[in-house]
């Protein structure tokens, strides 16, 4: 098996991830108050979707993650898809991301955006997109080509209510191994270079991806999301579900992602206990998720996003990047940061 991520990180000393495609998507003009999220926008409008990859890349992300985040089958069959209409979705995806990665590459022009369709432009629910700052490092052949990695999201996104960030399915492993089994086989056949499950919860989901990346012999990163700076949203010890990923060789790297960014360092810090692969970090704003409202509140956290990715490279990050309501501003800070700082590459 090919190793993707230490491969980059061994080159390049660092993996510098994307932000928030959905936060990048409603900048964009996209209304994505609906259960299915960012996945509406693959039936309505896949042209912002190349768009909103185009800028993580010109702000220099090595790792674009695709739309399919909370796209499953269940979900588009609630909305009229049948299965064939479904892995077409989930293969479109991929191929938007691969898509502007090859445009980047080439120096081609972003591809201008057409006339909304009304049914999924409403006046902007946030502020239009700021500019994007230049790349310390502009595409070159001496780099490496950013890799695409096919999202895989919780139950809890599916369910649409917050659980995500509970881990309360009241599931055990092998029913979420059936729930994720169709979409990931679908995922696992396309030209991704890893799979990444984002925001996990449960430490049952946690044993379903480790069965579900040892039947699919493909690279997968697992990221939790955790209650605190110890433990994930279920309550289990971070240690224990990082050491249920080492014991998996297609497990390639484990991670924190949409966690509140000060609870980075200790995450990381604990991670590494379990594991000597890499550790990805790609935290929230800070902002809390109200499900109930459908929208995020209170403050973010007063930050500098620059000197918190040297910070969390210091502490033993080996890639950086943001989540929700991080966008292209603040991944070019996040390159900024990373690269100057000094680590060992485990």
């Amino acid at each position: 098996m090919i190793d993707p991520i230490r491969d980059f990180i061994e080159r390049e000393g660092l993996l510098v991830l994307d932000g928030g495609l959905a936060t990048e998507l409603e900048a964009l003009g996209c209304d994505l108050n609906d259960p299915l999220w960012s996945a509406r926008v693959l039936i309505d409008d896949p042209a912002v979707i190349r768009a909103a990859h185009r800028r993580f890349l010109e702000a220099g992300a090595d790792c674009i993650a695709t739309s399919t985040y909370q796209a499953t089958f269940e979900g588009f069959r609630a909305r009229g898809l049948d299965a064939a209409a479904t892995t077409r979705l989930l293969r479109d995806s991929v191929d938007l991301a691969i898509s502007a990665r090859a445009d980047f590459l080439a120096g081609r022009p972003a591809s201008p955006l057409g006339a909304p369709p009304p049914s999924n432009r409403a006046a902007p629910p946030t502020p239009a997109p700021r500019p994007v700052p230049p790349s310390s490092r502009p595409p070159s052949p001496s780099r490496p080509p950013p890799l695409v990695a096919a999202s895989v999201g919780p139950y809890g996104a599916y369910l649409a209510d917050g659980s995500e960030y509970r881990g309360d399915y009241g599931l055990s492993a092998p029913e979420l191994y059936d729930f994720h089994a169709r979409r990931w086989e679908v995922l696992a056949e396309t030209e991704a270079d890893v799979l990444a499950c984002e925001t996990t919860p449960s430490v049952e989901e946690v044993r379903a991806y480790c069965r579900l990346a040892a039947v699919s012999r493909r690279p997968v990163w697992i990221s939790f999301q955790c209650r605190d700076g110890a433990r994930l949203a279920d309550g289990t010890p971070l240690e224990t579900a990082a050491a249920l990923c080492d014991a998996e060789p297609h497990v390639v790297a484990v991670g924190v992602n949409c966690v509140d960014p000060r609870l980075v360092v200790p995450l990381v810090r604990v991670a590494r206990r379990a594991t000597e692969k890499p550790i990805l970090a790609y935290p929230n704003s800070g902002e809390e998720w109200d499900a109930d409202a459908k929208r995020w509140t209170g403050p973010a956290t007063p930050m500098d996003w620059a000197r918190s990715a040297a910070e969390w490279r210091a502490a033993g990050a080996d890639g950086v990047g943001g989540c929700c309501r991080v966008g292209p501003g603040e991944i070019a800070a996040v390159r900024a940061g990373a690269a100057s700082s000094q680590k060992t590459v485990t």
